[in-house]
């Protein structure tokens, strides 16, 4: 292919790979909390950490994890604690952290435009040196995310269960919005800060109507993200457009054509359990009464006669087949 003969192009396409990856398997745990937007509060105050990183004139991305990871764990201890609710930690990511950043930005004499790259995603200026950083970042997160997905899920699914099942219920979920705050500062290069969500939720979303069960959602959601995310950057190449609005865009594409697989499947499930599980009826009211007597039981003085899967008891000159809890007069 003509675009793997350039240099900027193979590695664009590698880091679109590891965050195309790495932010539904972390996605999935968010969704699970019911914080969809989670990504966007954390995107918005890693803007504070690319202004820091300006305005001190330091690498942006490493800068940008360090301050996202501190404002998300700084949100999640005071919900812990009952200080803040969910809404209002976010809230204090969304305009704290971007006005943060656009007032340092604006102090070094960069402007707001210095930040454009990291809002929408720039990937065909990555150096060698940040696909190392993400590569490594991308390790950081999938290990515990696929590692510990059975204590994550149990946790983010019922939070009272898990504490009766012994789980560290508290470090647990700090470990969620750190690896959450990591994965949305390594995707910024891929899709931006500003879309960055949608890349952890719509691939998830996606995936939890094709595939039933947590494991196969979860790897169902990373493969959807890797398939936009390359197929974005490879379309951006020939297109011309940015990169990160089209693997959104592909990205709500594919949940889009999945609603109507998602409900043929979900019909096709119950019609299944309907075949599998017939209703019990209840016997005829005549035969109800005819056997009012129980036949085995300790007052029963009736001869059985058994006959592989059934047994026939002699009374009174008429033979009753026993099939289960069903008698047949003979």
């Amino acid at each position: 292919m003509e675009l793997l003969g350039y240099d900027f192009m193979r590695r664009a396409l590698l880091v679109a790979l590891l965050t195309g990856v790495m932010a539904p398997a972390i996605g999935t745990y968010v969704v699970q909390r019911r914080l969809s937007l989670l990504g966007d509060g954390l995107g918005h105050i890693a803007i504070a950490g690319v202004g820091l990183a300006l305005l001190t004139g330091t690498q942006p991305l490493p800068v940008a994890v360090v301050v996202a990871v501190l404002g998300a764990v700084l949100v999640e201890l005071l919900r812990q604690h009952g200080r803040a609710s969910g809404d209002v930690g976010l809230a204090i990511l969304f305009y704290g952290g971007l006005a943060a950043g656009v007032l340092m930005a604006g102090i070094t004499g960069a402007g707001a435009g210095a930040l454009s790259q990291y809002l929408f995603g720039s990937l065909t200026s990555l150096t060698t040196t940040d696909v190392v950083v993400v590569s490594v970042l991308t390790v950081v997160v999938l290990v515990p995310a696929v590692g510990l997905s059975p204590q994550l899920f149990a946790v983010c699914a019922d939070e009272d269960h898990a504490r009766v099942l012994g789980l560290p219920v508290r470090l647990l979920n700090l470990l969620v919005v750190v690896l959450a705050a990591v994965a949305v500062t390594v995707s910024m290069r891929t899709v931006g800060l500003l879309l960055v969500s949608a890349l952890m939720v719509v691939p998830v979303a996606a995936a939890q109507g094709l595939v039933r069960g947590f494991t196969a959602g979860l790897l169902s959601a990373m493969g959807i993200g890797g398939l936009v995310a390359v197929s974005g950057a490879v379309g951006s190449f020939y297109a011309d457009v940015a990169p990160g609005a089209l693997i959104v865009l592909l990205a709500i594409a594919v949940f889009i054509v999945s609603w109507p697989l998602s409900a043929a499947l979900q019909r096709r499930r119950q019609r299944g359990h309907a075949v599998a599980d017939p209703p019990l009826l209840p016997l005829p009211h005549a035969a109800a009464e005819q056997h009012l007597h129980r036949h085995g039981g300790p007052d029963c003085d009736h001869e059985p006669v058994r006959h592989g899967d059934h047994t026939d008891w002699v009374h009174d000159g008429h033979r009753h087949a026993r099939h289960g809890d069903h008698w047949d007069e003979h």
